[in-house]
């Protein structure tokens, strides 16, 4: 398979509707998208990731219509949440239509929807007229993709087509929250964080169980965001292997063999997932992460690293 690099958002769009999987770009992280109501379109998604069936996809909308069409009804909370963050790095749960094929929720009952704010996301999805299936550009359970240089290395060959766009801003997937049960629950933290979640509904609680059987978003069940290197989670820089690569906002006593100083959480985050690759790439066995106080996005930060150093 020719898999097909353009600027165009109408002509990746053409593509997507003619039942191509596309890889995208958005303020998060690149996506890998497919119609959500074409179940043998969003199959070919798996089919590319590697990802198991019990994994359900984001659907991604360009307008209020669309999210209409997806979920059966909007509680109160959702309401106030989506006129607070959307379009932004925001997934909700809610109960899903009766349009919705099974594979893009992996059977449950609700769905999760979000409407990304980058501008060329939006161009594209506008283009492509319906909602998108799309989890993250990445082979199921190795580091997104947040540029499209990622996205063609992971996906060259297997996919019709990446739309090309700028690096990503954020770098980490969005929050998803769970507003299908009584209490708003975070159930993977993200660049909205639960400071700023409860300033728009107290009530949002984050999700205790690190593992769901049956999960209601992505990030819950299986081992993600890891590099083939050993990730270690580090406090300080005692009896470390220098040889390794290290990234964080401290400099350390001595170099490493490859290492990032961060400028602060966001461009930690926004780095995180390239460097993860770029270790990859020179062969390094190691990657040491300097541990975040768990606030803000940092809270998302360390929940991707102890994912990617199986913790």
């Amino acid at each position: 398979m020719e898999t097909k690099l353009t600027k165009s958002p109408r002509i990746a769009a053409q593509i997507l509707l003619n039942g191509g999987v596309v890889a995208f770009p958005t303020e998060t992280v690149y996506g890998l998208g497919a119609n959500a109501f074409d179940e043998t379109h969003v199959q070919k998604i798996f089919l590319a990731k590697g990802r198991p069936p019990d994994n359900p996809l984001i659907a991604h909308v360009a307008s209020f219509h669309e999210l209409e069409l997806l979920v059966r009804k909007i509680p109160p909370v959702a309401e106030r949440l989506i006129e607070a963050f959307f379009p932004g790095p925001l997934t909700l749960v809610l109960p899903r239509s009766k349009y919705v094929p099974d594979i893009v929720t992996a059977g449950l009952d609700t769905i999760g929807v979000r409407m990304p704010s980058l501008k060329l996301a939006q161009a594209f999805l506008k283009e492509c007229g319906v909602p998108i299936a799309a989890p993250s550009a990445n082979l199921s359970g190795k580091p997104s993709a947040t540029s499209w240089k990622a996205a063609w290395d992971d996906f060259n060959g297997k996919i019709e087509a990446i739309l090309k766009g700028d690096d990503s801003e954020l770098g980490l997937e969005s929050t998803v929250v769970d507003c299908s049960v009584k209490r708003p629950t975070v159930l993977r933290s993200g660049a909205i964080s639960l400071e700023e979640l409860r300033r728009i509904a107290p009530e949002t609680r984050l999700e205790i169980s690190r593992r769901a059987s049956i999960p209601k978003s992505p990030g819950m069940k299986y081992r993600h965001y890891a590099p083939e290197a050993e990730v270690k989670i580090i406090d300080d820089f005692s009896n470390l292997d220098y040889g390794g690569a290290y990234i964080g906002l401290r400099e350390p006593p001595q170099a490493f063999a490859h290492q990032r100083i961060c400028k602060g959480l966001g461009d930690y985050a926004r780095a995180l997932y390239a460097f993860f690759r770029e270790c990859d790439a020179r062969g390094l066995k190691t990657i040491h992460c300097q541990s975040v106080p768990e606030c803000g996005i940092g809270l998302a930060l360390m929940d991707r690293l102890r994912k990617a150093a199986k913790k």
